[in-house]
């Protein structure tokens, strides 16, 4: 590797680790960092980086693995579940708001019609990545304005694919622009279509053979594999590598295999697309700002003007409180990444001039950067009917958002599946990882949420939604691995209880050590529980029994350090862990 590009590594590492941490400190989020770091390493700033060319390209991975991901969340349930708010509100948001726009382009900046159907729909897209970092950082993902803030960006993200292709037939010269907009629709049918075949009959038996056949860490060359290859094939056949990775995410949205392999990209997916917004920064001109600072600002205030009252309005007609629909319009008033995506593949196949580009391009950046403050125009709208709190109220919303979200099992095996069962007769909803892909499979076949994954890594605990569950249960039956599962959970999510099984009270000491609050030892409560029947079949009173086991419980457990209230809690898993014995 020459020098200059070791050199050059550094110096973008050292600004997003110097900027990036300043904006989340000044609760800017990381994306203005991102941008900010590269607005000052490019021409604009200090010039540091004047030909980026191979950086950018570098950075379109990171947006190629952001679409890998989006296409693994939009699972059919998903949109099942809020279809009305998905395809009702957020359709006719993304079209309403797309042939505004694309007529103010048309007529204001004499943009032809095929490009302005391009901008316009465009900028109807918000920042999902912006939006869904603050409404996670605000607790806000299950309100009254956050749940139907996801819905809308979901539709965004799936508007995503017809763009897509529709960019790459208005690129090849046709004429006929509404024979385009038709064609770049039967594209996305016939995708669809291609992903049920794929998933069916190629990519599921193929995972299937390698997490039988090879070593966990084959899944990090896999998920690139898969990504990419789908990224590549895509862009040979014409249409673009952000799609081809799109899909490549639908095909395993309902796969076992969703957590093991997010928990594989994300680290990629990170790291390139904070380095696909420096690119953005850098490729800003500055001087484009300065020479048309009226334009630009009236474009900024009009784009977000137009998309608030849309979103608003739109969202009061879906019976949404008055408050909420306001935060909503606000959230989501900003353009985002994937209009930075359109502009910057446009630019490069010549269907915008420089100078419009750059125009383009400093309005969308300023919309983003102006995030913070709309979102805290959101919380005073919100504030007004108390719909925003803070301390103990917010921590009562936490509580109810975590109630309703699955509890993680850390391995089906005997225990597991008892555990499985004994939480689906009380219709209390769960999801279990494991690393043994038949016992998965056969899970799966029967109905039950079983994901295909190695626990102990936190990117796959996280995946499976560790940080929003109530409480995590490590059934596993190797002390070691329950133990480095213990600690992934205690050190990654602190504030998730954790229940784990242990062999004996020793075994019970050492997870506890890790981190778990909760443990049952296998052996004392099958031998309890062995005595309690033989006490009873001898004739002993049922209340001499129960008072003489407590006794001898408190005793044990003692020696783990569990509190008593803890000890009386524990024999209804005890029972079941006892069973599996």
């Amino acid at each position: 590797m020459p020098a200059h590009y070791l050199t050059d590594i550094i110096v973008l590492l050292a600004a997003a680790v110097i900027a990036v941490p300043i904006f989340q400190w000044s609760k800017l989020g990381t994306i203005p960092g991102f941008l900010v770091a590269g607005i000052i390493l490019g021409p604009s700033g200090i010039g540091y980086f004047s030909e980026f060319d191979d950086i950018q390209h570098l950075s379109e991975l990171g947006v190629v693995l952001l679409l890998f991901v989006i296409g693994i969340e939009l699972k059919p349930s998903r949109f099942w579940k809020m279809r009305v708010h998905v395809f009702g509100l957020g359709g006719a948001q993304v079209v309403i708001t797309a042939l505004a726009l694309t007529a103010l382009l048309n007529y204001f900046l004499a943009v032809r019609w095929p490009v302005a159907i391009l901008l316009g729909s465009a900028f109807a897209l918000s920042s999902t990545a912006f939006v869904l970092q603050i409404l996670s950082e605000t607790k806000a993902l299950n309100t009254p304005h956050g749940r139907p803030a996801i819905a809308v960006l979901l539709m965004q993200d799936l508007a995503v694919v017809p763009l897509l292709a529709y960019l790459s037939l208005v690129s090849q010269g046709s004429s006929n622009f509404a024979a385009d907009v038709v064609i770049a629709f039967a594209e996305a049918l016939f995708i669809l279509v291609l992903i049920v075949l794929a998933a069916r009959f190629i990519l599921n038996p193929l995972l299937n053979l390698l997490a039988n056949a090879a070593s966990p860490d084959i899944f990090t060359a896999t998920a690139l594999l898969l990504v990419l290859g789908f990224a590549g094939a895509f862009e040979a056949a014409g249409l673009s590598m952000a799609m081809g990775a799109f899909v490549a995410g639908l095909l395993i949205a309902d796969s076992s295999f969703r957590h093991q392999i997010t928990a594989e990209i994300e680290p990629f997916r990170s790291l390139l697309l904070g380095l696909f917004f420096m690119a953005m920064g850098m490729s800003l001109n500055i001087q484009t700002l300065l020479e048309s600072p009226l334009l630009i600002v009236t474009a900024l205030i009009t784009l977000i003007a137009l998309k608030f009252v849309i979103l608003f309005v739109l969202a009061r007609l879906f019976k949404i409180a008055s408050s909420p629909a306001q935060a909503l319009a606000y959230l989501l008033a900003q353009s985002g990444e994937f209009a930075l995506v359109l502009f910057a593949v446009a630019f490069q196949k010549s269907l915008l001039e420089p100078a419009l580009f750059q125009k383009l391009l400093v309005v969308v950046l300023l919309s983003m950067l102006v995030t913070p403050l709309l979102n805290l125009l959101a919380r005073r709208a919100l504030a007004s009917e108390r719909l925003v709190l803070d301390g103990g109220d917010a921590a009562e919303i936490d509580a109810e958002t975590r109630a309703k979200s699955p509890i993680l099992i850390a391995g089906y095996g005997r225990m597991g599946r008892r555990i499985g069962e004994l939480f689906e007769r009380m219709n209390v909803p769960y999801i279990a990882i494991d690393n043994k892909i038949a016992e998965v499979n056969a899970a799966r076949a029967s109905g039950h949420p079983v994901y295909f994954g190695e626990a102990q890594k936190p990117e796959v605990l996280r995946a499976a939604g560790a940080g929003s569950a109530p409480l995590a249960i490590v059934a596993i039956d190797n002390l070691e691995g329950a133990e480095k599962v213990v600690h992934a959970l205690h050190s990654n999510f602190p504030h998730v209880p954790i229940f784990a099984r242990a062999h004996n009270r020793d075994l019970c000491r050492v997870l506890r050590a890790s981190g778990a609050q909760f443990t049952v030892s296998e052996t004392f409560e099958a031998s309890t529980e062995i005595a309690r029947e033989a006490l009873m079949l001898l004739g002993f009173e049922t209340e001499q029994i129960e008072l003489t086991m407590t006794n001898f419980k408190i005793d044990y457990y003692s020696e783990v350090k569990m509190p008593t209230g803890e000890i009386a809690a524990a024999e209804p898993l005890g029972r079941s862990a006892s069973n599996q014995s």
